[in-house]
């Protein structure tokens, strides 16, 4: 193989790499930003105005205790989600970086 094909496949590796690593990134993203709504959604109790004050006294609690096991279990979840987000952006940068380093040898090279 010439080496301007060679330099050409490399270049599209690069690329697909780095796009591949965007891509990666974005879902780890949204998997968290879903996740993160999700916490928020529970910050705020819809409250039962039909019932009788002592009924909706219990269902309150009722839903808080609930809300309480559902924040802990996300926070677990949005601690993984967020771990895995900071591997997906370092990933991201460093494929970033290996075709910026490609792209200055490549216009260095160029008369």
């Amino acid at each position: 193989m010439k080496p301007a094909q060679d330099i050409e496949r490399l270049r599209l590796i690069t690329q697909l790499l780095l796009d591949t690593r965007l891509q990666d990134l974005r879902r780890a993203a949204e998997a968290r930003a879903r996740s993160q709504m999700q916490f928020d959604a529970l910050a705020t109790p819809e409250s039962p105005s039909d019932l009788p004050l002592a009924v909706a006294g219990t269902v309150g609690l009722a839903y808080c205790r609930w809300a309480d096991q559902r924040r802990a279990d996300l926070n677990a979840v949005i601690a993984r989600q967020t771990v895995d987000w900071i591997a997906a952006r370092s990933e991201a940068s460093t494929a970033f970086g290996r075709k910026q380093a490609l792209q200055a040898a490549l216009d260095r090279q160029k008369p």
